[in-house]
């Protein structure tokens, strides 16, 4: 079956399709979802900043409208990328995954950072361009692990001052400049919990478009230490019985997953899905 959204480069010049749109406070909504017939839309007198072509949904091609700030559309609501992204249908999340992506690019490369000189929107590719210094700024993706860290039948979580109140997680941090993925884990994990690590698995990824990472997701196992918590960064981290976890992320999120998995593995259960 073909994927119902798929990416593409749309020259804004042509007529038709559909539009999103987005600003500071998410994406425009109605009954109908966020899909909108981009002449309608185009109508209604909104501050547009940009506009970029993204993709196809259902073989119909996709805009997103990149706005100046909030605007009130009657009938219409805006919501939060977050809230996409824990309901409804994933295939219209990632659509606004990558539309948000995008948009917080462009948004950020209006100017070159070379020369200052403001820089155009190219329509045969995604890239922003400088006249002057004949410099290409493409869309960048920040690499990052997530690891769940195993002893037995325990997983370590940890809770984040910024966490909904009660919920752990697994640890998670962007790759330095001339790290490897496994470096990063080893690192992260030491700097964040004080532990050493070893039997590192690479198991899956995800795009997590907050506003622009490539979360490379890990399994590792104990070898030795003692919890301390970093200061400013982890509020508390545990060791948790997997037959008593606390409240834990959401259903699609690749940290939910990697701690689904290591459950289904040890119970001898079947093998979850991961969400991308």
């Amino acid at each position: 079956m073909s994927p119902r959204w798929t990416t593409a480069v749309l020259d804004p010049a042509q007529p038709g399709g559909w539009a999103v749109a987005r600003c500071a406070q998410g994406f425009l909504f109605d009954a109908n979802g966020v899909l909108f017939p981009r002449d309608w839309l185009k109508r209604q007198d909104l501050a547009v900043l940009a506009e970029h072509g993204i993709g196809h949904f259902d073989g119909e091609p996709v805009f997103l409208l990149e706005l100046r700030g909030h605007e009130e559309v009657p009938g219409c609501q805006w919501q939060g990328l977050r809230a996409f992204m824990m309901e409804g249908d994933f295939d219209t999340y990632k659509l606004l995954a990558y539309a948000a992506q995008i948009g917080t690019w462009a948004r950020e490369h209006r100017f070159c950072g070379s020369c200052g000189q403001a820089m155009t929107q190219i329509h045969w590719e995604r890239a922003m361009y400088c006249e002057g210094c004949d410099l290409r700024s493409y869309p960048r993706i920040s690499p990052s692990m997530i690891v769940l860290i195993t002893r037995g039948d325990q997983i370590l979580l940890a809770r984040s001052p910024r966490f909904v109140t009660g919920v752990y997680s697994t640890l998670a941090g962007f790759a330095e400049p001339g790290e490897s993925a496994e470096d990063c884990v080893q690192r992260e994990v030491m700097e964040e919990v004080q532990l050493r690590v070893r039997n590192i698995r690479y198991l899956g990824s995800q795009c997590w478009p907050f506003p622009h990472s490539m979360m490379l997701g890990f399994h590792a196992e104990y070898e030795s230490g003692d919890i301390v918590p970093q200061a400013d960064e982890i509020e508390d981290a545990q060791w948790f019985s997997i037959h008593d976890l606390p409240p834990l992320p959401a259903s699609r999120s690749i940290a939910r997953y990697l701690i689904d998995h290591y459950v289904a593995e040890q119970l001898g259960l079947p093998e979850p899905v991961l969400p991308g």
